[in-house]
């Protein structure tokens, strides 16, 4: 086993996309390790704890009428005039990446394990050694159109510590988002384009908020999966067929996660890290976080996917020592099933009903496959022994996740 270690920095680092046009940025063997950093591409909403001092995030997040490091940040259109800057912010996930693993093709499997997770410290002296990381509720929240208090509709933004001695998260003061002008001279009225930098003269902070509250820390990546094949650009915001944008607090330590290859090599990316989540990420945002994560790459080729788990497989699953789990998705596979315009439908698409209805589907398909049980069977087993959950619904593509535990199962 190799190990690899691959920094984020801007030679390693796409903004708001997964592509396939991507060069790898690390070529790797199956049964390698790498360790990978993130850098949250909200690190912008506290400019002086996330980024000030750490020469990568700012040398990635520099931004000013000359220059601009990053200049694709999405999926959209990169030639002006703009709405929201290149890249139009369809897609706003800032990715370490791709990483290829070799001899991986199309219809083989990846199998990510995630060895270990830990946060970026702050580089600002005045707030060295401390881990940070901001929520904001936003107006792809659920909650947008649904406030009872004013200004309505708002949008504010909530700054966390995480104290890795607690293992648990703080709110330190929010702030109601006031409209930014960025160095192209755009003003943005809401949060509608990543990096951003949040002049904070403009703002009046709340202090003392969630007073005596500590919320278990949940260390995991939103977002991690390979590129797709059907587009050369394709938005981090919906999850799809290949992973993605998933935003599921399982996804953590100790997983196990199988990724269809769609593309040679796989392309694998990952960022989007969040110190804590709750099922249905209900804001639009967890506590957005910089971290760095341990994984293992194991390649499992098509010809050798028969009676295993992996037969069949043509979405996400995840594997840990307790449950096996399916992703369900409003669109089980959008980019093939909406059309050349797949990437403005499907932000039309958002329906629990749809992931439920996904995720039945995968777990049937999985216990009827892997476990060779009738189709009646998998449905009362469902039924009594599956436990499904909700783990976003701000993702444009909504999603339900499936989850069967190993223990009932006897040995076979």
């Amino acid at each position: 086993m190799t190990k690899h270690h691959l920094p984020a920095t801007p030679d390693t680092v796409h903004w708001g996309y997964f592509s396939k046009t991507l060069a790898p940025v690390l070529t790797l063997k199956s049964g390698d390790r790498a360790v990978i950093e993130s850098i949250t591409h909200h690190a912008n909403d506290d400019y002086a704890r996330m980024i000030e001092g750490d020469r990568a995030a700012e040398e990635i997040f520099l931004w000013t009428k000359d220059q601009k490091t990053l200049r694709r940040r999405g999926a959209g259109a990169t030639d002006g005039p703009f709405t929201y800057g290149a890249g139009e912010g369809l897609g706003v996930h800032l990715l370490t990446g791709p990483v290829a693993v070799e001899g991986a093709e199309p219809g083989d499997i990846i199998e990510v394990r995630v060895i270990d997770t830990w946060p970026r410290p702050s580089a600002n002296p005045a707030y060295a050694g401390r881990f940070f990381g901001s929520n904001p509720a936003a107006n792809w929240g659920f909650q947008y159109k649904d406030l009872i208090e004013g200004p309505a509709p708002r949008e504010v933004v909530t700054i966390y510590e995480l104290d890795m001695g607690e293992a648990v998260v703080k709110a330190l003061y929010s702030y109601l988002w006031t409209p930014q002008i960025d160095p192209d001279g755009i003003t943005h009225p809401t949060i509608d384009y990543p990096g951003v930098r949040v002049d904070h003269d403009t703002i009046d902070k709340k202090e003392g908020i969630l007073s005596g509250i500590k919320v278990p820390a949940r260390l995991h990546f939103g977002t991690m999966g390979l590129a797709p094949a059907e587009a050369d650009f394709v938005s981090t915001i919906p999850p799809n067929y290949t992973g993605g944008n998933m935003d599921d607090w399982r996804i953590a330590k100790g997983a196990r996660m199988y990724y269809p290859v769609a593309v040679p090599g796989g392309l694998f990316s990952c960022g989007d890290a969040h110190a804590t989540q709750g099922d249905s990420e209900l804001s639009g945002t967890a506590v957005e976080i910089s971290l760095t994560g341990e994984f293992e790459f194991i390649l499992h080729k098509k010809v050798e996917l028969g009676g295993t788990i992996l037969e069949g497989l043509t979405h996400p699953l995840l594997e840990n020592d307790e449950v096996w789990s399916v992703y369900g998705f409003s669109v089980a596979n959008y980019l093939s099933e909406l059309g050349p315009d797949h990437q403005s439908e499907i932000l039309k698409r958002g329906s629990l009903d749809s992931a439920m209805r996904d995720a039945f589907r995968k777990l049937r398909r999985f216990l009827m496959t892997t476990q060779k049980l009738s189709e009646d069977e998998a449905i009362s087993l469902m039924s009594v022994a599956a436990d499904f959950a909700v783990t976003q619904v701000v993702d444009a593509n909504w999603g339900v996740t499936g989850s069967i535990r190993k223990s009932i199962f006897p040995a076979r």
